[in-house]
């Protein structure tokens, strides 16, 4: 079956993550995407991982899955010509979407005003690091500064007395490339309804906010921020990491009084489990330094197999922390299709994450590799109606490129 968005046309003007993991998304459901880029390529192409085994790429692996399944046209946005060339762009189009700041858009003619007036039933993402409205609208923002640091998610990773661990790449990204998918499709959704598009707005800050939310929420009620703690004495002891014999960690999250006897079933810590400083929410808090040496020691004698099973056997819920050499080799997520191998025309068979949402009728996943930079301009442009001598003019005057392959992943 076709995919659940085949029909919808999607015009992206947007670098790094967010947006085009949207993007991506939307192909991967069948989505027509055109992904308009700088002539010298996205910035995320050339954020090269620099380890041996990656040397086969000219370019960055993770630019893939953010790009996959569209087409690529790449325009200088400064050159005179390329405001009307963007209107006509979009004026068969079901969804705009941009990551440039407000006053970026307004520079090159491409506000939802602007737009909507060239095709009222656009829906139109504004997406930028830090909203709208307010003195910093026009801040730039990437997720390690607005989603992680400026929301509050990093600090309330450390322990107490403890520095912020730092992020890895993208996460805040994908994490809200869903956030702006669920936008865009309500709002296609009740385009539905009255025939008419409109502009959905978010932020990276606002999407650290929603991720954060149990502890924020909290925050403003009460007006304190949450308690730290080290690992050797948390909140909840049963709620925690530790360590096996062999080395690997484990996630133990017995975190219902009813798990009590049987995590101390399950770890052989016999008489324990009637202990008064342990036997309620509350005595564990208070004596979680206590608990936590007793749980290391009953763990760290056994291997994360054996204690692992022993945990299933009695009903307790815990996991593995996983290295993501674990998770490319777990055999519970290749039995969902967690990854799906596709061949790249430059360096041949790759494996890369599948689209994370199934559906029963229709078709889902990867429909083609990332474009190079620039490759689909002239078929895009003949698609909007412009003829072979005006594209050929286009390019002479460096509005676009075609095929240049700067940058190109």
């Amino acid at each position: 079956m076709p995919g659940p968005l085949t029909g919808v046309r999607v015009v992206e003007v947007a670098t790094w993550i967010a947006v085009p993991a949207c993007g991506a998304l939307m192909a991967d459901m069948g989505a027509s995407v055109i992904k308009v880029e700088p002539q010298a390529g996205d910035a995320w192409r050339a954020n090269r991982d620099v380890r041996g085994q990656v040397q086969r790429w000219q370019g960055n692996p993770a630019f893939e899955p953010d790009n996959r399944g569209k087409r690529g046209i790449a325009v200088n946005l400064d050159h005179p010509a390329v405001r009307d060339m963007m209107l006509r762009l979009v004026r068969d189009a079901d969804v705009f979407m941009t990551n440039l700041v407000p006053a970026r858009r307004a520079r090159y003619g491409l506000t939802y005003e602007a737009m909507a007036a060239e095709n009222p039933r656009l829906v139109y993402l504004a997406f930028s690091g830090y909203g709208d409205q307010g003195a910093e609208r026009d801040r730039l923002g990437y997720d390690y500064t607005s989603y992680w640091s400026r929301s509050g998610v990093l600090d309330t990773m450390a322990e107490q007395g403890g520095a912020p661990p730092m992020p890895r790449p993208a996460q805040g990204d994908h994490a809200t490339a869903s956030l702006l998918l669920a936008g865009v499709l309500a709002a296609l959704y009740e385009r539905d309804r009255s025939g008419l598009g409109q502009q959905v707005s978010g932020s990276l800050v606002m999407s650290g906010l929603w991720s954060v939310t149990s502890d924020l929420q909290t925050t403003l009620v009460t007006g304190e921020a949450p308690p730290r703690a080290h690992r050797e004495a948390p909140g909840n002891p049963l709620a925690s990491r530790y360590r096996a014999a062999d080395g690997r960690w484990m996630m133990l999250f017995a975190n219902r009084d009813g798990f009590w006897e049987a995590v101390c079933r399950a770890l052989g810590m016999t008489g324990v489990e009637h202990d008064a400083r342990f036997t309620t929410v509350a005595a564990r808090a208070a004596n979680s330094a206590a608990l936590v040496a007793l749980l290391d020691a009953a763990i760290g004698r056994r291997t994360l197999a054996d204690v692992g099973a022993a945990l299933d056997a009695a009903g307790v819920l815990w996991a593995p922390i996983q290295s993501l050499l674990d998770v490319i080799d777990d055999p519970q997520l290749r039995a969902n299709d967690a990854f799906i191998t596709m061949d790249h025309p430059t360096y041949g068979p790759f494996e890369t994450i599948n689209t994370p949402l199934a559906f029963s009728r229709s078709d889902v996943g990867p429909q083609g590799v990332a474009p190079e930079v620039g490759q689909h301009t002239e078929e895009i442009l003949l698609e909007a109606g412009f003829d072979w001598d005006t594209i050929a003019r286009l390019v002479a005057s460096g509005a676009v490129g075609v095929n240049t392959g700067a940058g190109s992943n």
